[in-house]
């Protein structure tokens, strides 16, 4: 896995020996000596990356880190500090300023590649969420705040074997969050997948399982996958923290544990999760709007008409019936043009409603355009199908809708026309077509009624 790494530091020796350690792991190298220019570098996005040096004049670390979280084109960039200052206070003002990471000098080339790796993962997973929430927004699903969430509030799990180790952190935590701990590692991973938790803390040091392996499983696992893990590292346990980063672990804690410090990286990570989850939501929304009609909640005509082919083509290979029904509301250009196009709506989305108490789980229902509407039912045949339209025929005929807000109601009929799967050639466009010519002649003969194609 590659990245762009910008390199921030006003010693050019410096940028140098950062530059040669990624460029001999393949990680393509942009340099800065000063804020100003990294901040330039980062809001035209050309890095994934950014190892940013503490102490700068003008300008120091923290300044920069603070600018770029501020700035919606660059909050996203992971930024680690890297800084000869080593005192808990200061990873705490780092933290709070929005790094993603500390790296003390002089930087062990084993920390520094496991760190940019694992937050390159990160980086590109965020990217692609980012990109699809773009496109949400140019459809029109409205801009999340990503400033909004401090972090605070969430629910964390500890897994800690040692009684001594987990209460004490668990009380470090209590003031701002819902903490439970796991003292029995072997029931963690089931623990973790039932909690519905923002954030899991394990310790390295568990005396009865594998911690790492504890780690590499709430990453695989479907329910956990993008739960953040916080590793508890011994101050020897480099090669552990450094392996842990390697197969998903967030982010690290070295005992002992500085409260603010841990304060401050349980906030990043419960904040970064629910950033990922809006974008997801976001993404989840976007394809919702994608494929279904927003007045009515049905699927739209371009999903039915992708969807219709597949089922046709399962029907014809395995043998089964597949009945298309194409319905039209009867005289619904004198509602809207008698009670105006409010009331349109309001006799679209009832309808809509009845439509879906009416099929079953696996039938296919949608708007197809105007007061046109098409229910495509798998495995059932035209006298099958005849008789749930003449049942939502009758049901829509004998209750009145109610329209502007239920101060008024109409009467309304429908007309359905039904087409099967027939022959081997048929396609969705020629038992679409049958079904329409059906309801032509249902309109034709009179309206409210259910007329079967005679092919």
């Amino acid at each position: 896995m590659t990245a762009r790494v910008l390199v921030v530091d006003d010693v050019l020796a410096n940028v140098k020996l950062l530059e040669a350690r990624l460029s001999a792991e393949y990680f393509e190298v942009v340099t800065a000596m000063n804020g100003i220019e990294a901040l330039a570098i980062c809001e035209k996005a050309e890095c994934d990356i950014v190892l940013l040096d503490v102490m700068m004049p003008d300008m120091d670390g923290f300044e920069v880190c603070r600018r770029l979280k501020a700035n919606p084109a660059t909050h996203h960039i992971p930024v680690v500090m890297v800084t000869a200052l080593d005192h808990p206070s200061d990873r705490v003002r780092g933290l709070e300023a929005g790094a993603d990471d500390f790296l003390t000098k002089p930087v062990s080339d084993v920390a520094l590649i496991a760190r940019v790796r694992s937050l390159a993962r990160l980086k590109m997973m965020t990217d692609e969420l980012r990109m699809r929430a773009v496109t949400s927004k140019e459809i029109g699903i409205q801009e999340m705040d990503v400033f909004a969430d401090g972090g605070r509030a969430g629910r964390i799990l500890i897994v800690d074997d040692r009684q001594s180790s987990h209460e004490r952190i668990a009380a470090m935590l209590a003031d701002e969050h819902v903490v439970e701990v796991e003292a029995n590692s072997s029931d963690a991973l089931f623990h973790a997948a039932e909690g519905n938790y923002d954030l899991v803390i394990v310790s390295l040091a568990l005396e009865k399982f594998d911690a790492l392996r504890l780690c590499s499983q709430i990453r695989s696992l479907e329910r956990t996958r993008n739960v953040p893990v916080l590793a508890v590292c011994e101050p020897d346990d480099n090669a552990r923290m450094v392996r842990g980063l390697e197969i998903g672990v967030n982010d690290y804690l070295m005992r002992p544990i500085d409260r603010n410090e841990l304060m401050a990286r349980a906030r990043t990570q419960i904040r970064k999760k629910r950033y990922t989850e809006r974008l997801r939501d976001n993404v989840q929304q976007s394809i919702e709007m994608a494929i279904t009609d927003a007045l009515t909640g049905l699927y739209n005509r371009r999903y039915m008409e992708t969807h219709l082919s597949s089922l046709v083509e399962q029907a014809a290979s395995r043998g089964k019936p597949l009945t298309a029904l194409v319905l039209d509301i009867d005289y619904f250009k004198s509602v809207n043009d008698t009670h105006g196009h409010d009331a349109g709506d309001d006799v679209l989305r009832e309808f809509a409603t009845r439509i879906k108490k009416s099929i079953r789980g696996i039938d296919l229902a949608c708007r197809f355009g105007g007061e046109e509407f098409v229910i495509i039912m798998p495995e059932t045949d035209m006298g099958v199908a005849t008789i749930v339209a003449e049942r939502l025929r009758r049901r829509i005929a004998s209750e009145r809708f109610p329209i502007q807000q239920g101060t008024n109601s109409l009467e309304v009929t429908i007309s359905i026309g039904l087409a099967t799967l027939d022959a081997a050639d048929d396609n969705a466009g020629s038992i679409l077509k049958r079904a329409d010519q059906a309801l032509y002649r249902a309109k034709r003969d009179g309206r409210n009624r259910v007329v079967a194609d005679a092919a």
